[in-house]
C-alpha cells in the first residue's frame, strides 16, 4: 500500500491531525502524550501495512537510543485510550515478533477546515514552543522553559487573552500555517522564536504575527550574556504588550531562579508530574535538587507541593504526611512569590481540602486577580465551586478553562465531568468521563455514579470493579469525609449515586 500524504485522518470517532499534533474523539481533544501521538501518526498513515519495530521507535524516538520495552508501553497506553474499534476488536494489532499494523478503516480529511473557535473581546495570543537551534539536545528544555515564561509573563496582563502552556505546546516541532494554528486556538496574534545557548551567552529571535493578515508587527534579535536571560524575558513581554495594548503595562516582578540549572529542573520536572509513580519520583528528586541549588526560588517548592499532593491522591502515598508536606511547601512557595498566580492557586485548593474555606477563597481570588489567564486556576476552582454547591458557577468556571486550554490535561475532563454529574446531566458526564485519557481510574467513580442515576447499572457496577481494582481501599463515606464539600445536598447526591452504583459504603 502506498503511503497516504497529508496530515488529517478520520477513523471511527477520532479525527488526527499529525501536523496540528492534536487527536480528537467526538470534537473534543484528547490528551496524548507526544511520542503516542508520532506513534498513532506513524500506523495510521501506513494503515493496513505493518510497520516494524525500528521504524516505530525511529518514528517516535529520532536519532534517539531508547529500550524495546518504551515501544511496548507507548502501544498499550494507545490501545487503552482508543478503546475498543467499531468492529469490537483492537485498531491496533500486534504482529508477533515483527511490528504492528493499524487495522482501522480511514478517510483522509485534507483540505476540510475544522471549526475556528471565535475570538475574544480582547487581544488574543498564543505562543508557540520556541525552537532550539543549538546543536545540543539538552538544550530542548531551555527553549521550553523560555516559552512558558513568557506565556506566564503575558498572562499576568489582564487587557489580553492569553492560551495556556498545555495547548501551546500541542504544537511543538509541528510545521503548519500560522493562521491554521491561530484559527484551532480562537486567537489573532502568534509569538514565534528560537533560542540558542552557548558559552554563557543567550542568542533570542522573537517575532509577533497577526495570523489574520500574515503581517509581522514586530521582531527583533536578542545577543546577551545568559545571565541577563530574565531581563531579555521582560524585554519581550514589554514589547508585545506594547504593540498590542498601545502601552505598557508592567505586572508585580515574579521571583526569578538565581541558579539556572535550577531552573532546568524545574521545567524538566514539571512534565513528569501526574505521569506515574516512577516519574512522581523522578520529578521528586529533581525538585529537591533545584531547591537545594537555589532555596529562595519559588517554582521548584509549587511544583513539589503539587508532587505530594498527587501521591497523596493518586499514588497511595501516607495520605496526613503527603498532605501536610504539599500545605507546607505551597506556603512557602506563596512566602517566596506572593505575585505568582500558579503559587496561590495551589495553595487555595490544598487549603480547601483542609477546610479552609475563608482563605482558600481569598487564594483563589488573588490567583484570579495576579492572572485572569491562568486556566488551571479556573479548572481547579471549578472543583471546589462544585462541591460548595455552586453547580452553574463551577460550568462556567471549567468552561472558560477550557477556552483558555483547548487541548488540555486529562484533569480537566475530570473536573467537567464532576460539574455535569453535580448539574444531573448524566449523559454529558458520561460522554466526558470517557474521554478521560488517562491511566488513573479516578474519574471512574463519577463515570460509575452517572450510569447509576441513568439506570445503567451493569454498566455502573462494570466501572465500579475497574475502579477497585486501583483503589482498593475505597469507601463512600471516607470519601464523603475528605472531599471538601460545603453543601450537604450536593454531597448527599454523589454519595446517592455512589450507593446505587454498587461502591463500598
Amino acid at each position: 500500500m502506498r503511503r497516504m500524504q497529508g496530515s488529517r485522518f478520520a477513523f471511527g470517532p477520532f479525527v488526527l491531525d499529525s501536523d496540528a499534533g492534536t487527536l480528537l474523539r467526538n470534537d473534543v481533544p484528547v490528551a496524548i502524550g507526544y511520542r503516542g501521538l508520532k506513534l498513532l501518526a506513524a500506523l495510521v498513515a501506513r494503515s493496513g501495512e505493518i510497520l516494524g519495530k525500528a521504524a516505530l521507535m525511529d518514528a517516535a524516538w529520532p536519532d534517539t537510543a531508547v529500550e524495546e520495552g518504551n515501544l511496548t508501553v507507548q502501544i498499550a497506553l494507545l490501545r487503552k485510550l482508543l478503546g475498543p474499534a467499531v468492529d469490537g476488536g483492537e485498531w491496533i494489532v500486534t504482529v508477533p515478533r515483527v511490528g504492528y499494523r493499524f487495522t482501522g478503516a480511514i478517510e483522509q480529511l485534507d483540505g476540510a477546515k475544522r471549526r475556528p473557535l471565535p475570538l475574544p473581546g480582547k487581544p488574543s495570543i498564543a505562543v508557540l514552543p520556541f525552537v532550539n537551534v543549538s546543536n545540543d539536545a539538552d538544550q530542548e528544555a531551555f527553549a521550553d522553559g523560555l516559552t512558558e515564561d513568557l506565556i506566564t509573563d503575558l498572562s499576568r496582563i489582564s487587557g489580553l487573552f492569553v492560551i495556556a502552556r498545555n495547548s501551546a505546546f500541542a504544537y511543538k516541532g509541528k510545521v503548519m500555517d500560522v493562521h491554521g494554528i491561530a484559527q484551532d486556538l480562537g486567537v489573532r496574534y502568534l509569538l514565534e522564536g528560537s533560542a540558542r545557548r552557548a558559552a554563557g551567552r543567550v542568542r533570542i529571535n522573537a517575532q509577533l504575527v497577526d495570523a489574520m493578515s500574515g503581517d509581522h508587527l514586530w521582531a527583533e534579535r536578542f545577543d546577551r550574556s545568559l545571565d541577563d536571560i530574565f531581563a531579555v524575558q521582560d524585554e519581550v513581554t514589554g514589547k508585545i504588550v506594547e504593540a498590542l495594548l498601545g502601552r505598557l503595562r508592567a505586572p508585580p516582578p515574579r521571583n526569578r531562579p538565581r541558579n539556572l540549572e535550577a531552573y532546568d529542573l524545574c521545567v524538566r520536572a514539571r512534565r513528569l508530574i501526574d505521569d506515574s509513580p516512577q516519574s512522581a519520583r523522578e520529578a521528586h528528586l529533581m525538585l529537591m535538587r533545584a531547591v537545594s541549588l537555589d532555596p529562595d526560588y519559588a517554582e521548584p517548592y509549587r511544583w513539589l507541593a503539587m508532587n505530594h499532593w498527587m501521591g497523596w491522591v493518586h499514588w497511595g502515598g501516607p495520605t496526613d504526611d503527603s498532605r501536610r508536606a504539599a500545605l507546607e511547601l505551597a506556603r512557602k512557595a506563596v512566602a517566596l512569590d506572593p505575585n505568582d498566580a500558579g503559587c496561590h492557586w495551589v495553595l487555595a485548593y490544598l487549603l480547601a481540602f483542609e477546610r479552609s474555606f475563608v482563605e482558600a477563597d481569598a487564594e483563589f481570588a488573588k490567583a484570579i486577580e495576579l492572572d485572569p489567564n491562568e486556566a488551571d486556576t479556573w479548572a481547579a476552582l471549578s472543583d471546589i465551586t462544585v462541591l460548595a454547591g455552586r453547580v452553574e458557577e463551577g460550568l462556567e468556571h471549567i468552561r472558560k478553562a477550557f477556552r483558555l486550554n483547548p487541548f488540555p490535561a486529562s484533569w480537566y475532563y475530570l473536573a467537567l465531568g464532576q460539574a455535569q454529574y453535580a448539574a444531573r446531566e448524566y449523559e454529558a458526564a458520561v460522554e466526558t468521563l470517557r474521554r478521560d485519557e488517562t491511566y488513573r481510574t479516578s474519574s471512574r467513580r463519577f463515570l460509575a455514579a452517572s450510569l447509576a442515576q441513568l439506570g445503567r447499572l451493569d454498566e455502573a457496577r462494570a466501572e465500579v470493579e475497574l475502579f477497585l481494582v486501583g483503589n482498593p481501599h475505597f469507601t463512600t463515606g471516607h470519601w464523603a469525609r475528605t472531599e471538601p464539600f460545603r453543601d450537604a445536598a450536593t454531597l448527599e447526591h454523589f454519595v446517592d449515586g455512589y450507593r446505587k452504583a454498587g461502591l463500598p459504603e
